[in-house]
C-alpha cells in the first residue's frame, strides 16, 4: 500500500499463514506454494504490520502477486473474484444502474434477477467475504498471543475488527443467516454453526459500539488519511447497519442511526463532484471521503476495483485516451430508466450518450450484448484533476470512495423524512438540499421532500459506489413493480421478480461442505 511503505509484497509471506476458513470446506485458505506457518512468518513487529498491510490489500487486488498471481481464492477467476468487483457484481449489476454486453457465466442472470444457489458470481463474493473475515480472526487471534513486542498492537487490533464489521456488514445485507466464527473460534475445530440475521445485527452493533467507546481505534482528525480504518469509519459501518435495520431485523433504527451520523464531523462536501472520483482523489478529496480502497497503477494491480468499472465501462467509439486508459472492455452501461434520474443540469450526470449516429451509443438497450445499446457511465476515469493520465494505461491510480460525507447527508436525510426525533423533516430536507446544491440542482421543500425524491437523490448521487441494491430493497423496489427497469427480470421492458430475491442464497457448496447451514427462502 502507497502509505504503509512497500510492504504489501512482503505480506506476500503473511498471507500464506495456515488460514483455516470459518465456511467450512469452501476452498478459501490461500493457494500459494510456499506455505508456512505463524510460528516462522510472524517472528517480527514488521512482520505484523506486513499482515495488516494485506489485509487492507485485500480490498484492492486478487492476490499477492500482480492482478493474477497467486489469487486468495482458488477454483474461481482471479480477476471477477476481486472484492470490489465482486460487490459491484451483487449491489449495481443486478440493478438499474448497470448492465453488462459480456457473455461470461451467468452475468445475465445478475441482471435478470434470476441467479441461482449454484451461481458462481455470487459464491466468488460469497467466498472473498469471508476469506476476508478470516483474515482478520487470524490477525487478531496471532497478535493477541505473540510473545513478539509491537508498539500498535491495540490500534492494530481495533483496525483489524473494524475492517471485519465491514465484512459482516455485508454478509447480513447480501446473505442473511450465515455461518460465523470470530478469533475465539478454534480453527478448523468444527464447521461453523449459522448465526441469524437478528444475532450478526446485535454483533455487529456491539462490535462498533466497544470500538466507538474505546481508546484504540484513532479518531478522524487532524492530517489522518482515508485508507486507515478510524472512529469514522465505524460510525459509517454503525449508520448503516441502522438505516437497514427495518430490513434486517424489522426494526427502525432511525434515532440511533442520526445519532451515530451527527458524531462524524470535520468533512464537507468537495467542491468538484468528479474530482472524487479521478486518479489524484487522494490529493484533492481528503475533504469530503471518509474511507477509499487505495488504488495504484504499479502497486495494486488487479482486475477488479476502479480498475474494473473504468475499463468496463469504456468501449465503442469512446475516446480512451481521455479516460486515461489504453483501450475499454465494452461491457457496462446504465439503463435507460437510471439515466431519466437525472435533471438538465446535473453535474453527476457523467455519461457517453454519442453523436446520435446509428452505429454510435443508443439509450434504448435493444440488446445486452451489444455495447452501443445503452448509455456508458464516465462517472471515474484514471486522470487527475489537471487533465493528466495516471501512471499507468493498463491498470488505474483510482481511489474507491467506500464512505463520503455525501452518503452521510443523505443517510441523516431520510432519518428526516421517517419521522426521526434526532432529526426534523425540515432539517432533512436541509440536508438533501446541500448535497442538490452541489450538483446545481434546484432545492427541495418540506412538502417535495418525498421517499420518491430521496431515493432518486441516493441513485444519482452514489451511483457505482456499490449501495444502489441495498438502497432499492430498503425503499421496496428491488424486487417489487413499484420501479421497473429494462431486462429487470430477464426481458426487455421489465418485470417484477419474486421478493425472495432481495436476499441472496448460500452457495450450495458451502451446505454441502457444512450441513449445518440452512438455505434462505426460495432457493
Amino acid at each position: 500500500m502507497k502509505t504503509l511503505s512497500n510492504i504489501f509484497s512482503a505480506a506476500a509471506a503473511v498471507v500464506v499463514l495456515s488460514l483455516s476458513s470459518c465456511v467450512g470446506d469452501l476452498n478459501v485458505t490461500p493457494i500459494d506454494p510456499n506455505l508456512n506457518t505463524a510460528d516462522k512468518a510472524l517472528v517480527t513487529e514488521d512482520d505484523f504490520v506486513a499482515f495488516l498491510a494485506q489485509i487492507y490489500t485485500g480490498f484492492s487486488t486478487s492476490g499477492s502477486y500482480g492482478p493474477n498471481g497467486a489469487c486468495n481464492i482458488s477454483g474461481v477467476d482471479g480477476g471477477f473474484s476481486q472484492y470490489v468487483r465482486g460487490l459491484y457484481h451483487l449491489q449495481e449489476l443486478t440493478t438499474d444502474v448497470s448492465v453488462c454486453g459480456w457473455s461470461d457465466g451467468t452475468l445475465a442472470d445478475l441482471h435478470g434477477l434470476s441467479w441461482t444457489s449454484t451461481d458462481v458470481f455470487v459464491y466468488s463474493f460469497y467466498t472473498r467475504i469471508f476469506y476476508q473475515i478470516s483474515m482478520c480472526n487470524e490477525f487478531i487471534r496471532q497478535i493477541q498471543n505473540t510473545s513478539v513486542e509491537v508498539s500498535d498492537k491495540a490500534e492494530f487490533i481495533a483496525e483489524a475488527k473494524a475492517i471485519r464489521a465491514y465484512c459482516w456488514l455485508h454478509a447480513i445485507d447480501l446473505f442473511g443467516n450465515v455461518p460465523f466464527a470470530d478469533e475465539t473460534a478454534s480453527v478448523g475445530a468444527t464447521l461453523p454453526d449459522q448465526i441469524t440475521r437478528a444475532e450478526l445485527f446485535d454483533y455487529i452493533e456491539k462490535e462498533c459500539n466497544a470500538l466507538l467507546d474505546g481508546d484504540d481505534l484513532a479518531e478522524a482528525v487532524g492530517n489522518y488519511r482515508y485508507e486507515r480504518a478510524n472512529k469514522d469509519f465505524v460510525r459509517m459501518v454503525l449508520a448503516k447497519l441502522y438505516i437497514n435495520a427495518e430490513v434486517f431485523i424489522g426494526e427502525a433504527k432511525y434515532n440511533e442511526c442520526a445519532k451515530v451520523l451527527k458524531d462524524i464531523k470535520g468533512y464537507s462536501l468537495h467542491g468538484n463532484y468528479q474530482e472524487l472520483f479521478l486518479a489524484d482523489n487522494n490529493e484533492t478529496s481528503q475533504d469530503e471521503i471518509i474511507f477509499a480502497f487505495e488504488v495504484d497503477g504499479k502497486l495494486t494491480q488487479s482486475y477488479g476495483t476502479t480498475n474494473y468499472i473504468i475499463f468496463a465501462s469504456t468501449g465503442g467509439k469512446m475516446d480512451a485516451a481521455a479516460v486515461g486508459i489504453s483501450s475499454g472492455w465494452g461491457g457496462l452501461r446504465v439503463t435507460p430508466e437510471f439515466y431519466d434520474l437525472f435533471p438538465s443540469g446535473d453535474k453527476r450526470a457523467l455519461f457517453y450518450t454519442g453523436s446520435g449516429a446509428d452505429d454510435d451509443q443508443q439509450k434504448d438497450i435493444v440488446a445486452l450484448s451489444d455495447f452501443k445499446y445503452g448509455y456508458a457511465s464516465m462517472k471515474f476515469k484514471n486522470v487527475t484533476s489537471k487533465g493528466d493520465p495516471g501512471q499507468e494505461k493498463g491498470f488505474v491510480d483510482t481511489d474507491f470512495p467506500v464512505f463520503r460525507y455525501a452518503d452521510a447527508l443523505l443517510m441523516l436525510a431520510e432519518c428526516g423524512l421517517k419521522g426521526c426525533s434526532e432529526v426534523t423533516k425540515t432539517q432533512g430536507t436541509g440536508y438533501i438540499n446541500q448535497v442538490r446544491s452541489r450538483a446545481g440542482i434546484g432545492n427541495l421543500d418540506d412538502s417535495s421532500f418525498t421517499e420518491q425524491e430521496l431515493i432518486d437523490e441516493r441513485g444519482r448521487e452514489l451511483y457505482q459506489e456499490c449501495w444502489r441494491r441495498q438502497d432499492l430493497v430498503r425503499f421496496g423496489r428491488f424486487t417489487s413493480n413499484k420501479y421497473i427497469w429494462q431486462w429487470k427480470g430477464g426481458v426487455h421492458d421489465g418485470r417484477a421478480v419474486a421478493e425472495y430475491r432481495n436476499l441472496f442464497p448460500i452457495p450450495e457448496s458451502d451446505r454441502i461442505a457444512n450441513s449445518k447451514l440452512a438455505q434462505n427462502e426460495g432457493y
